[in-house]
C-alpha cells in the first residue's frame, strides 16, 4: 500500500480565521455536527449539546489542568561569578532576560524545559524568577534550547510557580497573555495533572451546559493526560507514517475503566471530549491487547501514550468525538481525518472556512459520529 503524503493533509487558511481570544461566553462557540457515514454536517451551537446527544452515551473527558509554565527570568551566571572568558561584569548577566517554558516535571524540583535564548545558557548557570523568589541552575543542555533545570525556593514550588508563571498561549496565538486567559485558557472541570497545553476541547463546557448534561441523564466519567508541547509538534517527513509521535503521561482512574468496560459490554457509544481523550483511550486499549487482554478490558492506571493515530487506524474504543478545527498536516488534524475520513473532513473544513467558524485553540468545534 503506497504511503499517504503529507500534502494530501493540506488545507488553505487565511489567518484571520484563527482565534484570537475566547468568545465571551464559554457555550457561545459554534459547533459542527459531522455524519461520518454519509459525510454529512449541520450548523449549530455549543449550547445545543445536550439536545443533539441521545443520551445513552458515556462521556469521557480530560480533566488535566495547565498550569502557567511560561516564566521569564534573568540569568545569574555559574556561582558567584559570570561564566565565560570575555570578562563580563555581573550587571551585564542581570540584563540578560530569560524566558523558560516548562515542558516536562521529572521529579519535585527538577523539569524539563525550553529556554530562550538558548545559546547562551549553560550547564551550571542559575537563573533568577521575581524578586528572586525562584531560582533554577541548569543541570543538562540538549539541542534546540532544551535544558533540565532544578528549581529552589523557600516556599512550596508549585505555589511559586503558579505566582510568576505565565498562561502558556499556543505559538498561533499572536499576543502576550492577560489575567483573562488564566480562566478561559482552563476547562471548568479541570482539577489534577500539569498541562502545558489545554485540552481544547473540553474548553467550550459551561456549568449550565454539563447541569443539563446532567439532568438528561448523561453519563460522565474522566482521565487525566498532561498535553505537553509536542501536541503543537509539526510532522516534518512528506510520508505522513513516518513521523515520530510524542509522548504524552495520562491516567485513567478505575471507576472510568470500569464504566468504559461495562459501555462497551451493552455497546454503549464511547464519545471522547478532545483528540486527548481519544488517544488515551487508544493507546490503553492498544496495550491490553499487546498484554494479550481483549481491547474492551481497558486497564486502569498510567502509562504514557505512545501511539500514533493515522488513516487506516481501526478505533477499539471511541466511538464519537468532540473537537476543535487543527491545522493544517498536524498530527492532530491527521488523527481526526483517521476517525472522520480524510475526504469528509476537507470537505466539512472548507465548509467551516467559508462559514466563517473559527479555529485552532480558542476556536469553534465539531462533533463527529
Amino acid at each position: 500500500m503506497a504511503l499517504m503524503k503529507l500534502s494530501d493533509f493540506s488545507f488553505d487558511l487565511a489567518e484571520e480565521r484563527i482565534a484570537q481570544r475566547p468568545v465571551d461566553e464559554r457555550d457561545a462557540s459554534r459547533l459542527m455536527l459531522l455524519d461520518r457515514k454519509n459525510s454529512s454536517w449541520e450548523d449549530r451551537t455549543f449550547r445545543e449539546l445536550p439536545e443533539l446527544l441521545h443520551g445513552d452515551e458515556l462521556m469521557v473527558m480530560n480533566n488535566t489542568r495547565v498550569i502557567p509554565a511560561r516564566l521569564f527570568g534573568k540569568r545569574m551566571g555559574m556561582g558567584s561569578q559570570p561564566p565565560g572568558k570575555h570578562n563580563r561584569t555581573r550587571s551585564e548577566y542581570l540584563t540578560g532576560k530569560i524566558e523558560v517554558l516548562l515542558t516536562r516535571k521529572l521529579d519535585a524540583d527538577t523539569w524539563e524545559a525550553l529556554v530562550r535564548p538558548g545559546r547562551k545558557v549553560r550547564v551550571g548557570e542559575r537563573i533568577i524568577f521575581g524578586g528572586g523568589e525562584l531560582e533554577a541552575e541548569v543541570t543538562w543542555r540538549g539541542e534546540l534550547g532544551l535544558r533540565r533545570l532544578r528549581f529552589a525556593t523557600k516556599g512550596e514550588l508549585q505555589s511559586v510557580i503558579e505566582k510568576l508563571g505565565h498562561v502558556p498561549l499556543p505559538p498561533y496565538i499572536r499576543r502576550e497573555d492577560d489575567p483573562n486567559d488564566r480562566e478561559r485558557y482552563q476547562t471548568v472541570f479541570a482539577k489534577s495533572g500539569q498541562a502545558v497545553a489545554a485540552p481544547t476541547a473540553g474548553l467550550h463546557f459551561s456549568e449550565k451546559v454539563l447541569e443539563r448534561l446532567r439532568e438528561k441523564g448523561m453519563e460522565m466519567c474522566e482521565l487525566t493526560l498532561d498535553i505537553g508541547l509536542g501536541t503543537f509538534q509539526p510532522i516534518h517527513v512528506e510520508e505522513v507514517e513516518k513521523h515520530q509521535i510524542h509522548k504524552e503521561p495520562y491516567t485513567i482512574p478505575e471507576e472510568t475503566a470500569e464504566r468504559i468496560r461495562q459501555a462497551k459490554r451493552v455497546r454503549r457509544p464511547i464519545l471522547a471530549v478532545g483528540t486527548t481523550v481519544a488517544r488515551a483511550l487508544e493507546d490503553a486499549a492498544q496495550k491490553a491487547i499487546r498484554a494479550g487482554h481483549g481491547a474492551e478490558i481497558l486497564q486502569a492506571g498510567s502509562a504514557e501514550a505512545e501511539i500514533y493515530i493515522y488513516p487506516g487506524h481501526e478505533f477499539r474504543v471511541v466511538d464519537q468525538m468532540l473537537t476543535n478545527f487543527h491545522l493544517p498536516k498536524s498530527s492532530l488534524f491527521v488523527m481526526t481525518s483517521a476517525f472522520a475520513g480524510l475526504e469528509s473532513l476537507l470537505a466539512a473544513y472548507r465548509h467551516a472556512i467559508q462559514a466563517g467558524y473559527r479555529f485552532y485553540s480558542y476556536g469553534d468545534c465539531m462533533l463527529v459520529r
